[in-house]
């Protein structure tokens, strides 16, 4: 799906590629659909070791904690393109099913960082999730034309706003 796109790619294309059988693609999956999900939540299991890593380090005030994230979150991207791929790209061709997953893992996200930045009430909550909500936003062109560069040209502009975010007390309150 990295190279022709989720509605590019036909379950024969995925049977070539993995180098197995109809038979065998059935007894695992009861479609196509059925076969990115498994794909998609690999991808978010990715990602959420890779989060969890920056996460048990522990320390820092709010902003240190949200750069450690942040950059995590940005080299799980980079060095996870094919991932990143399906996370951001592919999943909004994949249809409702595999959007409203997206939606619910952003939601998570979205309350995890809340959660570590140490933010309780309602509003810095939902700041917390424009953030993300913003974050997947400004990634998803860079992942999208495979420019890796441009991904992480993203950080700096993004950690500068958090922290004016936290200055300001919109991710306190």
């Amino acid at each position: 799906m990295t190279e022709k796109g989720y509605v590019g790619t036909s379950v024969e294309d995925v049977l070539k590629r993995a180098r197995v059988s109809r038979q065998s693609f059935y007894g695992l999956f009861s479609s196509k659909l059925d076969c990115f999900m498994a794909a998609f939540d690999q991808a978010i299991a990715v990602l959420r070791r890779r989060l969890e890593g920056a996460a048990s380090e522990g320390g820092g005030d709010p902003a240190e904690r949200f750069e450690r994230a942040f950059t995590a979150y940005l080299e799980a991207l980079a060095s996870e393109p094919e991932y990143a791929r399906l996370f951001l790209v592919e999943v909004y061709a994949a249809g409702p099913e595999a959007i409203r997953r997206r939606s619910e893992v952003q939601h998570e996200l979205a309350a995890a960082l809340a959660d570590m930045m140490g933010a309780t009430g309602e509003t810095a909550r939902f700041a917390c999730q424009i953030v993300v909500s913003a974050v997947g936003a400004m990634v998803t062109p860079a992942v999208a034309a495979g420019d890796m560069a441009a991904l992480r040209a993203v950080g700096p502009p993004v950690l500068e706003h958090v922290r004016l975010l936290l200055r300001s007390g919109a991710l306190n309150a």
